[in-house]
C-alpha cells in the first residue's frame, strides 16, 4: 500500500515503548536544571552559536529534536512558555516521568487504554487538590513588598544568589508601567538593554526608555523635550524613476545644490516651528538634514530596530510620522528630560519620564560577560510573565516540591478507594509527582531517599508547606523560607504534561513516508582528505 522505502512501526515495541524512550531521554537533558541548584547545560546551535543556561525554555528551543513523540513535548513546554511564561521544566520534566510510569505498567500487562482513563482521573483530581493548597494571595499588585516577596522565587531558581538585588529591581519595574486597568499590563513595556561590563550588581533601573547608542549631532542634553519620531527618516526626496539632469556651467550647479538645500531648510523649519526640540528617526538622516537640524538646535537620535521605535512611542506618547514634514500637536510626543550618559565605555541615550506617567521601564542590565547578560534578561522576562499571571490569578501555593509531595499523598489515597485496574494508574500517577522534590534533593546534594521519606512524614502529620528549600539544603517549611510558586503556572503545566502524556500513549503506529527524491546536500570533506576540490 505505501512507496517502498516508507518505515512503518507497530505494536508495543516498536511504537509505544520507543515514543515513551524519546520522551524521557528529552526529560533526562533538561531535569538537571530544575530548581536552584540546577546545573547548566552548554548548548550549542545550528549556527553554531553557543549557550551555557538552565532555562529549559531555551534549551528545547535551540536543540534540533527530530523525533516526533519528543516533538509533542517540545510544543507543550512551548505552550506553556507562550501562555505563562515560566514552569517549562516542569512540563517536560513531569511529562517525561508520568511515561516512565506508564513504560512500567504497560510491562506489567496494564493495556494502555486503562493507564490513560486513570491517568485522566488523576489529572482532575490533582488540579482540585492544587487549588485546595493555595497558601499565599497578593492582596495589592502595587505593593512592592508583597511583589518582591513573590517574585523573589523565580528570581532564585534562575539566579541563585541575585534574588535580593533583582527582585526589588523587577517588582519596581512592573509596578512603573503597571496601567489603571490590570488586565491590560503589557511585558513588553518592561525593558533590557544589556550593556557588557562590570558586574549584575551595577544594574539600575531607568523610567523611561534607554537607547543602547548615543545622539546623533552635538546636542546632548533636553528638558521638557518635544518629540518628532519619523518613521522613514530624514532625507530629501528622490523621483519614482531615473533622470539625467544636463548642467553645462558653474552657476547652474550652484543653484541646484541651492535648491536642495532650500527644500531640506524648509523641511526643517517647519518641523522646528511646530515646536519640536528632538527628533528620533528610524532611518537615515543625510549629512544636509543634519547641518539645519543643528542650525535649529534639534536633538537627533536614530533608532533603527522598528520594534524599539514602536516602544519609544509608547514611552512618550508619540505618534511615528511615515511622512517628511512637520507633525500635529497630536503628533508630537513628551517626555521629562533626554541625556546622553556614559555607562562602561558605552554611550547611552536616556528618555526619562515624570514618576507619574506610565509608559516603559528600562532596566540596565551589567555583566561581566554576553552569556551573563543574555541568561539575567531570561531571569528577567520569567519573573514579568509571573508579576502578568498573578495580575490575573493572585494565588500562590508552596514551592520546592511541597506542592507536588501533597498532591502525591493525595492520590494515594485516591488509588486506594478507587475499585478496579485504575486504581494502578491512578497510583503511579501519583508517585510521578515525587520527581520534583527528588530532583531538588539530587541537586543540593541531598540524599534523595531519605528526603522523601522524611517529606512524606511531615506531610502526614499535617505539615503541607514542608519542602525542600534551596537556602535551607534541608526538609523545611517552604512558606516560612519564603519559596512560593504561581498556581496558575503549575496549573497550566500539570494539565499540559498530562495532556501530552496521555496523547504519546495513545500513538500505537508510526508511518513515516518515503524522503522526498531530488539531489542530497554535499556532506562537508575532512580537511585532511586527498581529493582535489570540484
Amino acid at each position: 500500500m505505501l512507496k517502498e522505502g516508507a518505515k512503518y512501526h507497530s505494536g508495543l515495541e516498536e511504537a509505544v515503548i520507543r515514543n515513551i524512550e524519546a520522551c524521557k531521554a528529552l526529560s533526562t537533558i533538561t531535569r538537571t536544571s530544575l530548581g536552584p541548584n540546577g546545573m547548566n547545560k552548554m548548548v550549542e546551535n545550528s549556527h553554531e552559536k553557543l549557550f551555557v543556561t538552565n532555562d529549559a525554555g531555551l534549551m528545547i528551543k535551540e536543540m534540533d529534536v527530530v523525533h516526533p513523540a519528543a516533538k509533542m513535548v517540545v510544543m507543550a513546554s512551548e505552550m506553556q512558555e507562550s501562555e505563562i511564561g515560566d514552569a517549562t521544566n516542569l512540563v517536560v520534566v513531569l511529562t517525561g516521568e508520568l511515561l516512565q510510569q506508564a513504560e512500567s505498567l504497560i510491562r506489567t500487562g496494564l493495556h494502555i487504554s486503562e493507564i490513560i482513563n486513570g491517568f485522566n482521573k488523576a489529572g482532575v483530581k490533582a488540579l482540585e487538590f492544587l487549588e485546595d493548597l493555595a497558601v499565599h494571595r497578593i492582596e495589592d499588585p502595587r505593593n512592592p513588598t508583597q511583589v518582591d516577596q513573590v517574585l523573589r522565587s523565580v528570581v532564585s531558581s534562575k539566579q541563585h544568589g541575585y534574588e535580593d538585588f533583582l527582585s526589588p529591581l523587577i517588582s519596581q519595574a512592573c509596578i512603573q508601567v503597571l496601567p489603571k486597568n490590570a488586565n491590560n499590563f503589557n511585558v513588553d513595556n518592561v525593558r533590557v538593554v544589556k550593556i557588557l561590563g562590570a558586574s549584575v550588581l551595577d544594574s539600575k533601573l531607568v523610567k523611561g526608555f534607554v537607547v543602547d547608542k548615543g545622539v546623533e549631532g552635538t546636542i546632548s542634553h533636553v528638558k521638557n523635550a518635544k518629540i518628532a519620531v519619523l518613521a522613514t527618516g530624514l532625507e530629501t526626496a528622490k523621483p519614482e524613476t531615473k533622470g539625467t539632469v544636463l548642467l553645462e556651467t558653474a552657476e547652474q550647479l550652484k543653484e541646484f545644490s541651492k535648491g536642495e538645500e532650500k527644500q531640506m531648510e524648509e523641511i526643517v523649519k517647519s518641523i522646528a516651528a511646530a515646536g519640536v526640540n528632538v527628533v528620533i528617526s528610524g532611518g537615515a538622516v543625510s549629512v544636509l538634514a543634519m547641518h539645519f537640524l543643528e542650525r535649529y538646535k534639534i536633538m537627533v537620535i536614530k533608532v533603527p530596530s522598528k520594534f524599539n521605535l514602536r516602544r519609544v512611542c509608547r514611552a512618550v506618547g508619540a505618534s511615528p510620522l511615515v511622512r517628511v514634514g512637520a507633525p500635529t500637536p497630536e503628533e508630537i510626543g513628551h517626555c521629562h528630560e533626554i541625556n546622553q550618559e556614559e555607562i562602561g565605555s558605552t554611550a547611552v541615550t536616556v528618555i526619562k519620564q515624570t514618576e507619574d506617567d506610565s509608559g516603559v521601564s528600562t532596566i540596565v542590565l551589567r555583566g561581566s560577560t554576553q552569556n551573563i547578560l543574555d541568561d539575567v534578561e531570561r531571569t528577567i522576562d520569567d519573573a514579568v510573565n509571573v508579576y502578568k499571571g498573578l495580575l490575573k490569578d493572585p494565588r500562590f501555593v508552596p514551592g520546592a516540591g511541597a506542592s507536588e509531595i501533597e498532591i502525591a499523598k493525595r492520590l494515594q489515597q485516591v488509588a486506594e478507594s478507587t475499585p478496579g485496574v485504575s486504581q494502578y494508574a491512578i497510583r503511579r500517577y501519583g508517585e510521578a509527582f515525587e520527581v520534583v522534590p527528588r530532583i531538588l534533593s539530587e541537586n543540593a546534594g541531598l540524599d534523595s531517599t531519605s528526603t522523601l521519606s522524611e517529606l512524606y512524614a511531615a506531610h502526614a502529620a499535617g505539615q503541607t508547606t514542608f519542602g525542600v528549600p534551596a537556602q535551607e539544603a534541608k526538609v523545611a517549611d517552604a512558606v516560612a523560607a519564603g519559596v512560593f510558586d504561581l498556581l496558575a503556572a503549575k496549573y497550566s503545566a500539570i494539565k499540559l504534561a498530562t495532556n501530552c502524556a496521555c496523547t504519546v500513549l495513545k500513538v500505537d503506529q508510526i508511518i513515516m513516508a518515503k524522503p522526498a527524491g531530488g539531489p542530497k546536500a554535499r556532506q562537508p570533506r575532512s580537511a585532511d582528505a586527498d581529493e582535489p576540490d570540484v
